[in-house]
């Protein structure tokens, strides 16, 4: 699949989020990167051997802004194209796992942790 063709399963899984979730995402960039750094993985406690990411969330998840949040860079979630491309076998596992990713970085933005999203099924 090309960079381009993924942009655009990025684009579409944020088109289809709910509006209600959609109009909250404020101050927030969505970036695709090839694929997570070794410094990265090791940050977050990550084998570069056995481990990588398809995605992640940095940033002042949305229940900790208080009033004085305001004038910073913007949250990131970052999506890894290497890494979502090597594990999925079609281009339709693909596209589900490229939704999936981007619901769960974004479920991150709005204060769940893993363990909730993955009850979720994300």
């Amino acid at each position: 699949m090309t960079r381009d063709a993924f942009e655009d399963l990025v684009r579409d899984a944020l088109d289809d989020l709910p509006e209600e979730f959609a109009r909250r995402l404020e101050n927030v960039a969505v970036v695709i990167e090839d694929e997570p750094s070794p410094e990265l993985l090791r940050s977050l406690g990550l084998s570069t051997r056995r481990d990588t990411l398809f995605g992640l969330y940095q940033g002042v998840p949305l229940h900790l802004r208080g009033a004085s949040y305001g004038n910073v860079l913007p949250d990131k979630i970052t999506l890894f194209y290497r890494p979502l491309l090597q594990a999925c076998r079609t281009p339709d596992h693909i596209r589900r796992q490229v939704r999936t990713t981007v619901i769960h970085e974004i479920a991150h933005f709005f204060g769940m942790n893993d363990r909730q999203i993955r009850d979720l099924g994300y």
